[in-house]
């Protein structure tokens, strides 16, 4: 059975392993009843049933998760588990009477009257945060709900920018926080920092798809994390660093549950194999790199609202690293491909504008505080030669 954590100021016994509900649905669309086929449930059954038995608690959805709501609103009661935490996961809405309504939905589909845990999602933008906490808002909509009962803790979820992360969790109004951090994204430390002073649960999305389509590893990822598994070696450096409680298990078929319960299995070694490895990643990405590269590459870049074509800079530049370092092309094709097309959740734009709508002096003239302002456009032609040239598909598809 899988070890727990307290998840924060929740005081539930969060396993260190989710399951995510994101992949194992039938459709991105919230089919209707009769399109539901008898094929998916039975899948979603033995997934379910593997993870009750290997102790995954912590079961978790989303409302724009196409049929994955209605489909486990079946099989929870066919499949019991004692334990189950259930958690949902509603987007904020400017009116919220709507919010509400996409409330109401939500537990319709689950056919459930209570949920442990809801969370506000996709705190990306100030104003999420401004129609979640407002007077009259989403949060006074969720307090109604727990005061009937009906919801346990509450928090919030977000692929947003850091600042907006540390305002919501310095806001107090959330229990727990959904964020991304892993091995090729640390950039969110602070949060999580920020979230165990405030004593909230913190939960890691999607570690091995976000993290590196880890599920599909290069090559050369291979070698590096060798003799562990990519997927086995990231789960293990997000379970041993500080102040998290849990990570995401987005499992399509109930093979996908292996890998990340080696991980659990060798927690107890993890001081003995994980330096070697990071050691390697490390010295693969300074000789691929180069140190005053890494140094020094982040600084002076503009954002992307201030970029010709509204290019997200920042975002490319950390792509064309990942692809020399640790060939990561499967991941950073299909979030080059995102830019642009996901709105708030994959903000500003890829390099197709550049030498298009966008020419190279309009983009050096917003270069001049970065070092390596001259270089900028030629590693964005090459990093758009490796990985674009495909459409950007929906978020909930990634």
């Amino acid at each position: 059975m899988l070890p727990t954590r307290r998840f924060g100021r929740t005081e539930l016994p969060m396993p260190l392993l989710s399951l995510g509900g994101m992949r194992f649905q039938q459709s991105w669309s919230d089919l209707p009843a009769d399109q539901i086929s008898q094929d998916s449930q039975s899948n979603l059954r033995a997934t379910l049933e593997r993870a009750v038995a290997c102790g995954f608690h912590h079961l978790e959805t989303a409302r724009h998760y196409g049929s994955s709501e209605r489909q486990l609103g079946w099989l929870l009661p066919q499949v019991a588990d004692p334990q189950r935490i259930l958690q949902t996961k509603v987007p904020p809405q400017a009116d919220s009477a709507a919010f509400a309504a996409e409330l109401q939905l939500s537990f319709e589909r689950l056919a459930v009257d209570r949920v442990d845990l809801l969370a506000l999602h996709g705190l990306n933008l100030p104003e999420h945060l401004e129609e979640t906490l407002r007077p009259g808002g989403c949060l006074e909509v969720v307090r109604r709900w727990q005061a009937q009962g009906r919801i346990g803790s509450v928090g919030f979820s977000t692929h947003g920018p850091l600042e907006l992360i540390l305002r919501a969790i310095e806001s107090d109004a959330f229990d727990y926080v959904n964020l991304h951090w892993y091995f090729i994204r640390q950039d969110n430390r602070p949060a999580i920092d920020a979230a165990v002073a405030h004593d909230m649960g913190v939960f890691v999305i999607s570690p091995t798809d976000k993290g590196g389509h880890l599920h599909s590893p290069s090559d050369r990822l291979l070698e590096l994390c060798a003799p562990l598994h990519p997927i086995v070696f990231n789960d293990l450096f997000c379970l041993t660093a500080p102040g998290i409680h849990t990570i995401s298990v987005g499992a399509a078929q109930p093979s996908d549950l292996d890998l990340h319960l080696q991980a659990v299995e060798l927690l107890p070694q993890a001081s003995e194999l994980l330096p070697p490895i990071v050691r390697r990643l490390e010295e693969a990405r300074r000789d691929a790199l180069g140190d005053a590269w890494l140094s020094s590459w982040q600084q002076g870049l503009p954002t992307w609202q201030d970029t010709p074509g509204q290019i997200n800079l920042p975002t490319l530049l950390w792509l064309h690293n990942l692809v020399e370092a640790w060939d990561l092309r499967s991941y950073a094709r299909a979030r080059y491909g995102l830019l642009g097309a996901g709105s708030h959740w994959f903000p500003g734009a890829n390099a197709d504008a550049l030498d298009q709508q966008v020419e190279e002096g309009q983009l050096l003239s917003v270069l001049g505080e970065s070092p390596w302002g001259p270089q900028i456009p030629a590693l964005l032609r090459q990093l758009r030669s490796r990985v674009g040239g495909g459409s950007g598909k929906r978020l909930m598809q990634d």
